[in-house]
C-alpha cells in the first residue's frame, strides 16, 4: 500500500510523534492507522524501557490549584537535565499530572507503595463478598485477585487512566513523554491538599 503524506500527518496529528516515525509506523503495519498507533506506543514503551534505570536529578515542582482555592497539588517531577526541565513540553507535562492528582485522588505512585494494611483490608472485604455472594471456594481466589487489579488501578497514579485521556494510563503518559524528550522522567512524589480533608 502506498502510504500518502495526508496518512502520515493524520497520524502525527493523532500521536505527536515524530514524521520519519509515523511514516516508519504506516509503513511497517501496511497502513493502517489503529495498528501504526500502537507501533508508535510500543515504540514509545521499548524507548521509556531503555531509560528507565538513568538517574533524575532535575526536575521541578509543579503546583495546581483548583478554582475557589479549595483544592491544591504539589507534585515532584523529575528529568536527567536541567534543559528538559525548562521545556515547554516538560513543563505541560508536569502541569497535566499536578492536575491529574488534584482530579482522581491517587494514594500512592506505584502498587508497591500501596500501604499493606489497606491492601490487606481490601483483600479481606473482596473475599467475604465473594463468599456470602455463593461464589464456590476455588474461585473464590481468582475473583479477589481480579478486584484487588481494579483497585490498584483506582488508587495508583501510575495505573489510573488520565482524566484528559481515559484511552491513557498515567503510565502511558509517561512512556510517550520519555519517547518524545529522550530522557528518562519520573514523579517521585506528590502532595494533594483540600479544605477540611
Amino acid at each position: 500500500m502506498e502510504i500518502t503524506s495526508k496518512m502520515v500527518k493524520e497520524l502525527r496529528d493523532k500521536t505527536n510523534a515524530g514524521m520519519m516515525d509515523c511514516k516508519k509506523a504506516l509503513v511497517e503495519t501496511d497502513g493502517d492507522m489503529e495498528k501504526a498507533v500502537d507501533f508508535l506506543r510500543q515504540k514509545g514503551l521499548a524507548v521509556a524501557m531503555k531509560r528507565a534505570g538513568r538517574a533524575t536529578s532535575e526536575g521541578l515542582i509543579e503546583t495546581y490549584i483548583h478554582a475557589g482555592g479549595k483544592l491544591g497539588v504539589m507534585a515532584e517531577i523529575a528529568c536527567e537535565t536541567d534543559f528538559v526541565a525548562k521545556s515547554d513540553m516538560f513543563r505541560e507535562f508536569a502541569k497535566d499530572i499536578a492536575m491529574h492528582i488534584a482530579a482522581s485522588n491517587p494514594i500512592a505512585i506505584k502498587r508497591e507503595e500501596v500501604p499493606a494494611d489497606l491492601v490487606a483490608r481490601e483483600t479481606e472485604i473482596f473475599k467475604n463478598q465473594a463468599l456470602e455472594s455463593g461464589k464456590p471456594e476455588n474461585i473464590v481466589d481468582k475473583i479477589v485477585a481480579g478486584k484487588i487489579d481494579k483497585y490498584y488501578s483506582e488508587i495508583t497514579l501510575m495505573e489510573q487512566k488520565f482524566v484528559k485521556n481515559p484511552d491513557l494510563t498515567i503510565q502511558d503518559l509517561l512512556n510517550e513523554i520519555v519517547a518524545k524528550i529522550g530522557e528518562n522522567i519520573s514523579i517521585k512524589r506528590f502532595a494533594r491538599f483540600q479544605v477540611g480533608a
